[in-house]
């Protein structure tokens, strides 16, 4: 692993030192298609915008295999009782909480089961809070405070790949035995300890020089929307491409799961409808209830013995 730079290390109180270099970093250089943008008519900056996005799924795509390990990771987590969680700063960490805010709705999981940090706290979500990212010491204490254990995983993001935050929770996480993943999208910085995974879709120089909530936060979402959607889908939480685990808690949710319902069993909206609600608005427990005609009590121990996947408890008794 590379030392990191003079520049880069941290100070005596675990802040970063302020006014490190970070020129070298290719999210911060200059992008030589786009020195003149604010000199072209509107549509002009659009066709300009789209253009370097478009280079944004190619990255990830080259990271491929490391996006699977970390998947294994996180899959083995769950499976043992453990949960996901992200840890970042600015538009990395509002990222993470974004993904992981949308579990439960999407997938009926608790709302432990993937979980945010950011630094900074509640408040960053919302609004920039300057010099928290450099704290090392208020990462390992968010870590602590998440109670982070070994069968847990923890990805740390960092588009620069130094933030100071990140890198302090990933060592902390590492130190206690969970898995740790570390995701930049620089070529140059590594993490300051050793890690189970590194993904790296490397962006290149942004529109605007140094804002990596463009192109850098683009690859960062298509990432954690790939980690959470394959983890869920092996983990038995998806039925074909189906998002049978979902909770029917407001209007837009009941009609998806009425269409579901009606999808894998053939019956018609208003019989869909009232089998949801015997079911509590569990899709999924809807499902077995008609198609292997069982109470709802009996159906919910099926689904257990099959680790809630519907495929294993439709396939064990047909």
């Amino acid at each position: 692993m590379a030392p990191l730079r003079k520049s880069q290390r941290s100070n005596r109180s675990g802040t970063a030192t302020r006014g490190a270099d970070r020129s070298h970093l290719l999210t911060e250089r200059r992008n030589h298609r786009t020195k003149d943008i604010d000199t072209k008519d509107i549509l002009e900056i659009v066709d300009i915008i789209n253009k370097e996005d478009t280079k944004v799924s190619a990255a990830v795509r080259k990271e491929r295999k490391n996006i699977a390990r970390a998947v294994k990771l996180i899959v083995k987590s769950f499976k043992n009782g453990g949960r996901l969680f992200y840890v970042g700063a600015g538009t990395s960490g509002r990222l993470g909480i974004l993904d992981a805010s949308e579990m439960p709705p999407t997938f009926g999981t608790q709302p432990g089961l993937v979980q945010g940090i950011i630094a900074g706290g509640r408040k960053a979500v919302f609004r920039s809070v300057e010099g928290v990212e450099d704290s090392r010491s208020d990462a390992a204490e968010a870590i602590r405070r998440a109670g982070v254990r070994n069968r847990d995983t923890v990805v740390g993001i960092a588009a620069g790949g130094t933030t100071p935050f990140v890198q302090s929770a990933v060592k902390t996480a590492g130190k206690i035995g969970a898995g740790t993943v570390f995701l930049t999208c620089n070529p140059e910085t590594r993490p300051e300890t050793t890690v189970d995974v590194i993904i790296r879709p490397v962006t290149g120089p942004e529109v605007i020089t140094g804002s990596t909530r463009m192109k850098a936060g683009t690859a960062t979402k298509l990432v954690l929307n790939t980690l959470t959607t394959a983890a869920m889908i092996r983990t038995g939480r998806v039925y074909g491409n189906l998002m049978v685990d979902l909770r029917a808690t407001n209007n837009k949710l009941i009609d998806r799961s009425e269409r579901i319902i009606m999808e894998l069993t053939g019956l018609s909206r208003r019989a869909a409808k009232g089998l949801l609600e015997k079911a509590h608005g569990e899709t999924k427990t809807a499902i077995v209830m008609h198609l292997l005609e069982t109470s709802y009590t009996d159906t919910r121990k099926r689904l257990s013995l099959y680790g809630g996947s519907l495929r294993g408890t439709l396939e064990s008794y047909s």
